[in-house]
């Protein structure tokens, strides 16, 4: 599985928040970065992979949903979060 998402300012980089409940990371907690041939990051404690799989595929429906409109309907984005990590 492969998400692809944008480096902020200072270098931040925000881990959306289905990923974050599907492998168990809350705040405060500690991930182990990699470094190889690319960045790999993965939370200390072990991942279900079936509830991960379960999680992006359920955010990814949620996504294509809304994607082909220009403006979303009235309460049609509840369920899509907008994190407060954007908030600087």
């Amino acid at each position: 599985m492969t998400l692809r998402i944008k480096v902020g300012r200072k270098g931040y980089i925000i881990l959306p928040k289905a990923i974050r409940d599907a492998v168990g990371i809350k705040e405060g907690d500690e991930v182990i970065i990699e470094v190889k041939d690319g960045i790999i990051i993965r939370p200390v404690k072990k991942v279900d992979i079936q509830k991960l799989r379960e999680a992006f595929r359920n955010h990814v429906e949620s996504l294509k949903r809304i994607k082909n409109r220009r403006e979303p309907k009235p309460g049609e984005l509840a369920n899509i979060n907008l994190e407060e990590e954007f908030e600087v």
